[in-house]
C-alpha cells in the first residue's frame, strides 16, 4: 500500500436544516450548499431560497 499523499482539510457547518457552509481548500470563504425545487420536494422542505445541493457539486466535479 502507497503512502497518503494527500488529506483534504475540510469544515463543515449546518446552520438550519439543510443549510450548510463548507470551508474547502483553495477557496476563499465558505462555500453554501442547502436544496432547491424537486430535491426541496422529495425532502418535504421549504427552503427559504433554493440554494445549490451537495449532489450538484459531485455531478459537476464527477462530469468534468
Amino acid at each position: 500500500m502507497s503512502d497518503v499523499v494527500y488529506t483534504a482539510e475540510i469544515k463543515i457547518e449546518r446552520l438550519q436544516g439543510p443549510h450548510r457552509h463548507a470551508w474547502l481548500p483553495a477557496h476563499d470563504g465558505p462555500v453554501e450548499f442547502g436544496v432547491h425545487s424537486g430535491i426541496a420536494a422529495h425532502y418535504g422542505v421549504e427552503p427559504d431560497r433554493e440554494i445549490t445541493t451537495t449532489l450538484d457539486y459531485v455531478m459537476a466535479a464527477t462530469g468534468g
